[in-house]
C-alpha cells in the first residue's frame, strides 16, 4: 500500500489515536499511588500489586488479542479490548479493598492488551511499505509517548478538584469513545502465500525453537522491568526523596511548586523525550542493524540509571534523568516489533510479538511489585534500582548474538 494512500493514512491516524488514549490512562497510574494509599491507609505494596497484576494481565492478554485479531479481525479485537478496559476502570472506581483493585486489574490489563501495541502495530506494519515500515511503527509508538505526556499532568490537575474514583470513570468514557474511530481503520488484508499456508501452530513451533526468538524474548524483560517500575513508582519516589523546589527558581517559575507536581511532570518529560528518541530509531531502524541499536539502547539505560542513583537526588537530576531515560524509553518497541516482522514475516506478527511482549510484562510485573515490596521493607527503592541496572546490562549483551536474517519456513 502506498504511503500516500488514504487507507494507510487512516490506519496510521486511528492507530495513533487509540494508542494515545490507552497509554494516557495506563501511564498515569503511578500518580494514584499516594492518594489511594493515604485514603485507605494501605501499605505501598497493596496498590503496587494492583498495577503489577495489570501489567501481567497485559502480557498474558497480548498474544491472545493478537491471535483474536487474526481470527475475527483487528477492529473487533480492539472493541473487545476497549470494553474490557472500560469495565475494569468502572469497577476499580467502586473498589475499597486491595483485593478488589487487584482483581479488576486483570480486566484493565486485558483492555490495554486489546487497545495497545500488539494489535495496532501489526495492522500498521501490514499497511506500510517495506522501506517505511520502521518509521511507521515508530510513529505509532511515539503516540504512546504522547499519551504519557498528557496523562500524568492531567491526573495531577484533576485530583485538585475531583476524587480519583471520578477520574477513573472519565477514563472509562474516553476509552469507549475510541470505538467510534475504528470504522476509519480499514486494515489491509493479511498477506497470503507460503507464510499463510504454514498455519499458526507450525510458525509458532518453529519460532519457539529458534535461539534468536528466545534471545529477543529474554532481552525484552529488562525493558518491561524498568518501564513498569519507573511508571508506577517514580512520582512517589520524587515526591518523597527529591530536594525541595526553591521559591523563585526556574522550576517554580514554570509552575512546578511541589515535588508531587514534579513527579507527574517527570513522567510527562519522559514521554516527551521519547517522541524524539522513538522517531530517531524509526529512521535508524531502516538503515542500521536493529540488534545493535537495541543493544545500544539498553546499555544507555544502564549508564543513565546508575548515574542517577549514584548522584544526589535533586530537582535538576530528576529532570536530566527524565530526559535521558525518556529518549530511550519506548525506542525498543519499533525495533523489537520490526525485528519480529523482519525475521518471521507479517502473517503472524501480532501473535509472535505478543509472546515476546509477555516477557516484557513479566519484567514489568516484577518491577512494579518489587518496588512496592522493597519500599515497605526498607523504606526506599535502592535495591529495585540496582536490579534494573543489572538486567539492563544483561539485555544489552543478549541482543548481540541475534541473527537478523529472515527464517526459511519448513515445508508443510
Amino acid at each position: 500500500m502506498s504511503q500516500k494512500s488514504p487507507l494507510f493514512t487512516s490506519v496510521l491516524l486511528v492507530g495513533c489515536a487509540v494508542i494515545l488514549v490507552s497509554f494516557a490512562i495506563r501511564g498515569s497510574y503511578g500518580v494514584f499511588q499516594i492518594p489511594i494509599a493515604e485514603e485507605f491507609g494501605w501499605l505501598r505494596t497493596e496498590f503496587s500489586l494492583a498495577i503489577a497484576i495489570q501489567n501481567l494481565a497485559w502480557g498474558v492478554g497480548q498474544p491472545i488479542f493478537g491471535a483474536l485479531a487474526e481470527k475475527i479481525g483487528d477492529r473487533k479485537s480492539i472493541i473487545v479490548g476497549a470494553l474490557f478496559y472500560a469495565l475494569g476502570l468502572l469497577l476499580s472506581a467502586q473498589s475499597v479493598t486491595p483485593f478488589e483493585h487487584q482483581a479488576y486489574s486483570w480486566l484493565v490489563g486485558f483492555g490495554i492488551a486489546g487497545t495497545g501495541f500488539g494489535v495496532i502495530l501489526a495492522v500498521v506494519a501490514r499497511a506500510a511499505s517495506d522501506e517505511n515500515r520502521s518509521m511507521s511503527l515508530a510513529i505509532v509508538t511515539a503516540a504512546g509517548s504522547g499519551g504519557q505526556i498528557v496523562g500524568p499532568p492531567l491526573v495531577e490537575w484533576m485530583l485538585g478538584f475531583m476524587a480519583w474514583q471520578q477520574i477513573f470513570m472519565v477514563f472509562a468514557a474516553a476509552i469507549l469513545a475510541m470505538i467510534f474511530t475504528l470504522p476509519f481503520m480499514r486494515a489491509p488484508a493479511r498477506p497470503g502465500g507460503v507464510e499463510t499456508d504454514q498455519g499458526m501452530g507450525r510458525v509458532l513451533g518453529q519460532a519457539l525453537r529458534d535461539p534468536t526468538f528466545l534471545m529477543i524474548f529474554m532481552g525484552f524483560f529488562s525493558c518491561g522491568y524498568q518501564i513498569g517500575f519507573i511508571t508506577a513508582h517514580f512520582p512517589a519516589f520524587v515526591t518523597e526523596l527529591c530536594g525541595p523546589i526553591q521559591p523563585g527558581g526556574v522550576l517554580h517559575g514554570m509552575g512546578i511548586s511541589s515535588t508531587s507536581a514534579l513527579g507527574a511532570i517527570a513522567i510527562s518529560l519522559i514521554g516527551a523525550a521519547n517522541i524524539a528518541g522513538t522517531l530517531f530509531v524509526g529512521w535508524a531502524g531502516s538503515r542500521y542493524s536493529k540488534k545493535y541499536l537495541l543493544a545500544g539502547i539498553y546499555a544507555g539505560r544502564t549508564v543513565i540509571s546508575a548515574l542517577f542513583i549514584l548522584l544526589p537526588i535533586t530537582p535538576l537530576t530528576v529532570i536530566l534523568f527524565s530526559v535521558g531515560m525518556g529518549a530511550l524509553w519506548l525506542a525498543t518497541v519499533p525495533l523489537t516489533s520490526g525485528l519480529v516482522a523482519q525475521i518471521y514475516g507479517l502473517r503472524y506478527m501480532g501473535t509472535l510479538y505478543g509472546i515476546i511482549f509477555f516477557s516484557h510484562q513479566l519484567g514489568s510485573f516484577l518491577g512494579v511489585w518489587l518496588g512496592g515490596r522493597m519500599y515497605d521493607i526498607y523504606g526506599d527503592y535502592t535495591i529495585v534500582w540496582w536490579i534494573g541496572i543489572a538486567v539492563g546490562a544483561f539485555s544489552a549483551i543478549v541482543h548481540l548474538p541475534i541473527r537478523e536474517r529472515p527464517i526459511t519456513l519448513a515445508p508443510a
